[in-house]
Parts: structure tokens; sequence; C-alpha cells
């Protein structure tokens, strides 16, 4: 599956896509199953903001991360060769305060250039209800902005980080509401959140990582990942790396 030139235009001046379908609903029934059985051994806090690499250690993360379609759809944005630069699963249990502030994930994760795409793929159906991302349309093409620390506790971002908005700004967010098995796609600048889960029900999903071959760590970059070429070929990685760690 390619993107359309209309989806394309889309994420171009919007810098998100929302609704594509990865998987039917005979497919999201596996998947989540598997991260049921994850959330069993590990427990809830785990699962709630699992490790960048998940899909080092969980094969139905790997799988995911390595599905056609989604790598169909990273093509289509970034190019033929493919890096993959992590996984992580975000859970939000209601009724509960818990929310993810304001933020530019590109602020934080140290690459030149600075281009990055994540695909957000939905284990459980995310609405309004149960918190489901929330993107301002066009925040990409902002700069990289100053972020603080968030006043409002309940904050999941590993460092407590809020990207400020003014009260036009946030007037634009709009709510992307997924069914288990769709992925949401969005430019590494999105200024993008959630609101907290005041249902009843497990809002949960799973983040995929993609950058292009050439990108490298930018000049003192204290991040380290550790990449895996999913799609294509690299004269070079400048990232340490690995093979499928399920072969």
């Amino acid at each position: 599956m390619t993107l359309t030139t209309n989806q394309t235009h889309q994420f171009e001046s919007q810098g998100f896509l929302s609704g594509v379908e990865v998987v039917g609903p005979q497919g999201a029934d596996t998947i989540r199953k598997d991260f049921n059985s994850f959330e069993a051994r590990v427990g809830r806090d785990r699962v709630q903001t699992a490790p960048v690499n998940l899909h080092f250690e969980e094969e139905f993360s790997w799988n995911l991360a390595t599905n056609q379609t989604v790598l169909d759809c990273a093509e289509s944005l970034l190019g033929p060769n493919l890096l993959l630069l992590g996984t992580r699963t975000f859970c939000k249990y209601g009724p509960s305060e818990d929310f993810v502030a304001w933020h530019q994930d590109l602020k934080y994760w140290g690459l030149d250039p600075a281009v990055a795409i994540n695909a957000w793929i939905a284990i459980d159906d995310c609405d309004a209800d149960n918190g489901c991302l929330r993107y301002i349309p066009g925040s990409h093409k902002w700069e990289s902005r100053e972020h603080g620390k968030a006043e409002k506790k309940g904050n999941l971002l590993s460092i407590n980080q809020e990207l400020p908005l003014s009260t036009e700004e946030e007037e634009t967010a709009v709510d992307i509401a997924l069914q288990a098995g769709q992925i949401s796609i969005h430019h590494g600048m999105m200024t993008h959140g959630s609101r907290p889960n005041l249902s009843n029900r497990r809002r949960c999903g799973m983040a995929m990582v993609y950058v292009p071959a050439e990108v490298k760590p930018a000049e003192g970059a204290d991040v380290v990942w550790t990449v895996v070429l999913v799609r294509g070929e690299a004269e070079e990685i400048h990232f340490d790396h690995r093979s499928n760690p399920f072969k």
C-alpha cells in the first residue's frame, strides 16, 4: 500500500494522517491478545510507557513495526531506505488524570537532519473519551520551540516536559480517533499530546519511529539509538545497529 497523492499532500500541509488501516478486525484482535499477554507478564506500570526498543524484546512489537502496510506508508513519506529508530507502548488506564503534555518529539531525539515520522498504531479503540492523540495541524512547520515543565500533575512524558501554547494555538487542536488496528502518522516536529482517560476503558497504542537511512546523530546529541534497517539498503548506517532480533 502506497499513500495517495492527496494523502501525501495532506501530510505535507497538515503534518499528519489518521485512520490508515493496517489490519482488519481479526488482526486487531490478535494484536490486542498479544499485548494483553505482555501486559499480564510485566504489569501496568511497565507498559504505560514501555522502553523505546520494545521490538528487541517482544516479537509482537517487531511484527507491528515491520508490517508491510506501515513500511509502505513510511516509504511514501521518507523514501525507500528506512531505519526503525524505536518502538514503545503508551497506555492510559481510566479513569485517571494522567495525560501527555504538548511536545515536539524531534526537540529531544538528537537527529541530523531532524527528519522522522511517528506511526502510532491503536491497540484499543481510541477516542476523545479515553484520551486519544491530539495534534496541532500545521505545527510541523514551526521551528523547534523551547519546552518548559508541566505544572499540572500526571504528565506521562519522561522528564515532565511541556510546550506552552497560546490560547489561539490550542483552539486549533484536533482529536485523532482511531479504531484498533488503524494508525495515525505524524511528522517528528508535530506538536501533539493527549488529554486524560476519563472513561472506564483502557487506551493503548504503540509508537513506531522511522527515519531515512542517511540520518545520523546530531553533533553533541546525548541520545543513543540502536536502529534496524527495515527496508531498502544503506551504504553506511551512522548509529549502532542490529538485524532482525527474532531470526
